[in-house]
């Protein structure tokens, strides 16, 4: 890996644990401005006074809340390239539009690029999943891959085999991190960390009941070997989130129990 490259993943995962947490923001354009990301200037300022290493959005959204001035703490800038909205009747086909290009200009240190495998449009997606991955290499820009089974033949996208599947694709087609969803059970989940030589961190997936099931979530897709968390929703959306983002971090850099981080967001 050359010099650039690594530099930039440093902005996204701690050099001394390898791990990352990563807060998605992209949801304004697949389902609008939802709960929690309304005001995302004071979302990505309490996602970094928490702790959380870096922050995932569309181009233009980082023109509203990005910290130039040196205010506030700082955070790690992923720009997401791929796009699609639940308008259309095509949900799932994602299209590119950004380019590393423009991502660089606008100071990000890592892509993204999202794939629905199973989907009538797969393969365009992963021509472009491919392309990216040839661009993001030649400028030295990290590249991080959502990897997701929706499709007619998709029956459960938990499903251990299918998940391991997902996160291979994103290895073979060249990127650096591997987002897939969580499988259920630390053994099943160790086996897709085991088909992969490029960190993988988990999905937030629906909502959660509560917030000791998040966190035990996460807690043990660390155990399987995992290596941190992209989580949206499950995150931004929490009635405590400042706090939450505290105990993720205890969970993923510090090693906080799973009792140990509850306390952080109950305390």
């Amino acid at each position: 890996m050359n010099l650039g490259k690594q530099v930039r993943l440093q902005r996204i995962f701690n050099r001394e644990t390898g791990r990352a947490i990563i807060v998605p923001m992209d949801h304004g354009v697949s389902v609008g401005p939802i709960e929690g990301i309304e005001n995302i200037h004071k979302t990505v300022s309490d996602m970094a006074d928490g702790g959380a290493d870096a922050v995932l959005m569309h181009k233009g959204l980082c023109r509203c809340c990005f910290r130039a001035s040196g205010e506030g703490k700082d955070v790690g800038l992923i720009i997401h390239l791929s796009a699609s909205t639940s308008l259309s009747s095509y949900s799932n086909k994602k299209r590119l539009v950004c380019t590393v290009e423009e991502a660089i200009r606008r100071g990000a240190d890592g892509v993204s690029v999202h794939v629905n495998l199973g989907d009538d449009n797969e393969s365009d997606m992963l021509a472009d999943l491919g392309e990216v991955a040839r661009v993001a290499e030649e400028w030295s820009m990290p590249l991080l891959a959502m990897l997701y089974a929706r499709g007619p033949r998709i029956s459960n996208e938990y499903d251990p085999a299918v998940v391991a599947h997902c996160a291979r694709v994103g290895v073979e087609l060249g990127a650096d991190i591997v987002k897939v969803p969580y499988t259920g059970d630390i053994d099943s989940f160790a086996d897709v960390i085991a088909g992969c030589c490029v960190p993988v961190v988990i999905a937030g997936g629906p909502r959660t009941e509560t917030t000791r099931e998040f966190l035990e979530m996460v807690d043990n897709s660390l155990k399987a070997g995992g290596s941190g968390l992209s989580v949206g929703r499950n995150v931004f959306q929490h009635p405590k989130r400042v706090q939450l983002v505290r105990a993720l971090r205890g969970l993923v850099h510090q090693g906080l129990s799973l009792d140990e981080a509850l306390a952080v967001v109950e305390g």
